[in-house]
């Protein structure tokens, strides 16, 4: 599948349009169209900041963590400790950019654009420690500010769409939401050619895991990833979810989205045969415990409403063995 941006529209409940998919670029420009902020910050510096205070923030970035993201950070401790620091680091700026927009009580627009602005400072601002270890990891590893832009942009698509027409559409999110978390992770950890197409299926696998076990939440908030393609597959529409219709319909749909994300797993994993040896377990148990919320879904006969689907500590431990024989499977990375 292309993974440039898709020209079909995202819909509203009624059928009304509400925008399109644009590239990261213009995402970003009609972000900071909405206010009256420059979309790209000037080159003044704030002064160097001391190493414990670069320290204290990673550890920071360590909390967020464990208080947040429960799977991640159960499978990340089987990083090295650099790796394991940089990769925590971006997943708690990726945490707080989504927080922004979902948390935000007032005009989220504005509170994405100024965050942005401050993504983009040449040094970060000092009071702020997930931009100051963030600032760190990018500079450390020279990650792609394309990249950081692209998933930027997909944040800033949850402001202006809550509908996609097709599964074509929504990819396009989950590659910038989740895929690019993915790329941005090997650009730490380091990867042999030819792994980024893996990376960016587990991505989309990931973020089609969270859609369905967050339907509910999502609803809440007047939100429907759902395809409406999908949706009319099996006689619903984007009302019957903000409605919380669980019925036979809705069950069927789960089943099949349900699929779609365990193809997408099972394609991913060979990729991980091409990261380092000292990550791949790492990965390799982030995809097959986060992958095993689609059974606990299964489980609660797809009620995606009133049940989190979630793995306990201990589930996630039996899981190991199996995982760490999976993939000696795929061999040694030279």
């Amino acid at each position: 599948m292309s993974l440039n941006p898709v020209t079909s529209l995202a819909l509203g409940s009624a059928g009304s349009l509400i925008t399109q998919p644009l590239p990261a670029e213009e995402q970003l420009a009609q972000l900071f169209h909405l206010t009256d902020l420059a979309p790209h910050a000037g080159h003044d510096e704030w002064p160097p900041h001391p190493p414990h205070a670069t320290a204290e923030a990673y550890a920071e970035c360590e909390r967020i963590i464990r208080r947040h993201s429960k799977s991640f950070y159960f499978s990340s401790q089987f990083l090295a400790p650099e790796t394991r620091r940089a990769v925590r680091a971006l997943y708690a700026f990726c945490r707080t950019t989504d927080d922004i927009v979902d948390l935000a009580e007032r005009d989220p627009a504005r509170a994405l654009a100024t965050w942005v602005h401050q993504v983009r400072t040449v040094r970060p601002v000092a009071h702020n420690p997930v931009l100051l270890a963030w600032s760190d990891t990018r500079a450390r590893y020279a990650l792609n500010p394309a990249l950081v832009d692209e998933l930027l942009a997909g944040v800033a698509m949850d402001l202006t769409i809550n509908r996609y027409e097709s599964f074509a559409d929504l990819w396009l999110y989950c590659y910038r939401v989740a895929s690019v978390v993915g790329l941005l992770v090997m650009g730490i950890t380091g990867h042999q050619a030819g792994a980024e197409p893996f990376a960016i299926k587990l991505g989309v696998a990931l973020q089609l895991t969270n859609i369905l076990r967050d339907v509910g939440e999502d609803a809440r908030r007047g939100r429907v990833y759902l395809p409406q393609e999908d949706l009319r597959r099996f006689g619903l529409t984007a009302d019957d979810i903000l409605a919380g219709v669980f019925d036979a319909r809705f069950k069927a749909l789960m089943r099949f989205e349900v699929a779609r994300a365990h193809r997408l797993y099972d394609e991913s994993w060979p990729g991980i045969g091409l990261l380092p040896a000292n990550s791949r377990f790492a990965i390799a148990a982030a995809s097959r415990i986060y992958r095993g919320i689609l059974d606990k879904l299964a489980a609660n006969e797809y009620d995606a409403y009133t049940r989190r689907a979630h793995l306990t500590t201990r589930e996630k431990l039996v899981q190991l063995p199996q995982i760490w024989f999976a993939t000696r499977r795929l061999g040694v990375v030279k």
